[in-house]
């Protein structure tokens, strides 16, 4: 897909606006503090920028599932928190005031009592997808019409800076960019679009495709594009052994998904000068942290489960990795949160370290790969971008439509 025709605030003269922003602040909380702030700073760029320009600043964000009126009423899913941890971080001198919700006359007067250059933190998008009978409506996850002109009519200006919500049709993003008159994205996803096209829109060759992660089906529509983007695609992780058993392999206790081998086949074909499988694991008796055994796929698993891959692999993806011009890697190689089956993943994340030191292109497409390259100690600047947003990024290298990007006015 192409955006690059869609409005940026650049485009735009948003001095002294009323301006609604939907940013996505799903972080993890505990105790009612944030525990890890990253999601709250990836926007600051757009908000600092709308302060500056003395906007009046409307923030809406979900934070986790509300499926229940408990989810609501023990306050652990209010971004209450969020307000403190954003007030914290803010280096202008302004006013984040928080709402305990997010529609209604209550918020209506708080956003006439706004002043320039100071943020509106409205509580969780979600929760209107309960109401106050304890039924599950979905207002919100389903668009509601009359929610997204409520929401919209708050505002001259909306930004869309969340793009983790960008493959989700929701009212606080499609909704109200349907129902305003100017709109566009924000910095946060404007870098987002332009450095995932680098993978999509004539990239920097040879380009290869790292895919890891636990299920076959999750990925399934991705290999396939993949398939006609890159040069090599390289499989890792859980779903790795569904591929195995598509070729008649003894694959033990792992992870199977029985219902994707026919699938698997299908896709050996279609890329059989393309895919690498790893083909030797770091295997134990049970899912535990306990020290394992290397197996080579070809001697079979003997019931044992494969948590990692071993050396074998890792050095096979090294020489296919070797004069990479652009790599796309999305899922770790192993369960990386146990000790013991961590040296795949790091070894990924080495390797990308030092082709992005060569002049490659190396981009993290978010969710649990991105998750794992911290927990492993590697920063950001260890690769060229990391994504904000693991199902957003999946869908767009996919070829699928973004929604929230798609409701967003032309140039």
């Amino acid at each position: 897909m192409d955006y690059s025709n869609k409005k940026t605030l650049n485009d735009i003269n948003v001095d002294r606006q009323k301006v609604i922003v939907r940013v996505d602040f799903n972080v993890p909380i505990k105790d009612g503090v944030v525990v890890d702030n990253k999601r709250i700073m990836a926007p600051l760029e757009t908000i600092r920028y709308l302060i500056d320009r003395k906007c009046k600043i409307i923030l809406l964000s979900h934070l986790s599932r509300i499926k229940t009126l408990e989810d609501m009423s023990s306050n652990k899913k209010s971004l209450s928190p969020v307000a403190d941890e954003l007030q914290r971080l803010l280096t202008r001198p302004s006013i984040v005031k928080f709402l305990r919700v997010n529609r209604g006359q209550e918020v209506k007067d708080a956003v006439n009592q706004l002043g320039e250059g100071n943020i509106l933190l409205l509580e969780n998008t979600r929760y209107n997808d309960v109401n106050e009978k304890g039924e599950v409506v979905k207002l919100e996850s389903k668009c509601d019409q009359t929610l997204s002109k409520e929401w919209a009519s708050l505002a001259d200006i909306f930004v869309n800076d969340a793009f983790g919500t960008a493959h989700r049709k929701h009212a606080s993003n499609v909704g109200i960019a349907e129902n305003i008159q100017t709109s566009c994205v924000g910095f946060l996803v404007q870098k987002e679009l332009e450095n995932l096209s680098k993978i999509t829109n004539n990239p920097k060759r040879p380009v290869i495709a790292i895919l890891g992660g636990a299920k076959v089906s999750d990925k399934l529509k991705i290999i396939d594009n993949l398939l006609n983007i890159a040069d090599k695609v390289l499989i890792c992780g859980g779903m790795c052994y569904t591929f195995w058993k598509a070729q008649g392999k003894d694959i033990g206790s792992s992870l199977l998904e029985q219902d994707m081998v026919n699938e698997a086949k299908n896709i050996l074909v279609k890329g059989q000068n393309k895919i690498i499988l790893a083909n030797d694991f770091i295997c134990a008796k049970e899912f535990a942290d306990s020290p394992g055994l290397l197996v080579d796929i070809e001697k079979g698993l003997n019931g044992l489960m494969g948590l990692d891959i071993g050396n074998q692999s890792i050095e096979a993806f090294k020489r296919a990795l070797n004069n990479a011009g652009t790599v796309f890697w999305n899922g770790p190689a192993g369960v990386f949160e146990f000790n013991n089956y961590q040296n795949g993943t790091r070894a990924i994340c080495d390797i990308l370290k030092n082709l992005t030191a060569n002049g490659c292109f190396t981009l993290i497409g978010g969710g649990d790969s991105a998750s794992a390259a911290k927990a492993l100690g590697f920063h950001e600047n260890d690769f060229s971008f990391i994504s904000t947003g693991g199902g957003a990024s999946l869908e767009f290298i996919e070829g699928s439509s973004l929604p929230g990007i798609e409701a967003i006015k032309n140039k």
